[in-house]
């Protein structure tokens, strides 16, 4: 009986931590589509690569990949090795910008080259910026870096809230008789 109760209050704990990362997920994108957007007009970009080029189309796609995102951010710190080492919101948050840094790097510098080369596609399918050469360009660069710290920082502390929070909520109703 005590394994099924600890089995099922690991489950129960589990759903809490999914549910942080979706809303952390979900807090972060909309942060980081605004940069996206008001930054370098980036969404039809976007929603371009998932074969909808426009901004109701990027916006779709970025919110779902954040949302999804925030479950594995979820999974990563709620491991025991991490989850020992994060106790304040600043550590939450800390790990939250390591996090959006290496999906950046990995989403843009890998998994962007090799889906383009895939496709065979030799340019981007939608203009990235109104802004011409090296300005645009520096434009995109540091709109999406910026944006990855965005979703970083409001990834963790959002996460960070909600667990303590739904964390605390688990904690009183398992006290209960």
């Amino acid at each position: 009986m005590s394994e099924r109760l600890g089995t099922a209050r690991l489950a129960h704990s589990l759903r809490y931590e999914w549910g942080a990362g979706a809303a952390g997920g979900l807090v972060g994108g909309v942060g980081m589509g605004i940069v996206f957007h008001a930054g370098a007009n980036l969404m039809p970009f976007v929603g371009a690569l998932y074969g909808w080029p426009t901004v109701v189309g990027g916006w779709a796609v970025h919110l779902l990949n954040s949302v999804l995102a925030g479950v594995v951010f979820s999974l990563l710190v709620s491991h025991p090795l991490v989850d020992e080492q994060t106790t304040e919101l600043a550590e939450y948050v800390a790990a939250g910008v390591v996090y959006a840094a290496a999906i950046g790097l990995l989403s843009t510098g890998v998994l962007l080259p090799v889906s383009m080369q895939a496709l065979g596609v030799q340019s981007f399918p939608e203009p990235l910026v109104p802004l011409p050469g090296l300005l645009g360009t520096f434009l995109v660069v540091v709109s999406v870096g910026v944006a990855h710290v965005v979703y970083g920082v409001l990834l963790g502390a959002t996460y960070a809230t909600v667990r303590g929070r739904l964390r605390a909520g688990v904690e009183t109703a398992e006290s209960m008789p």
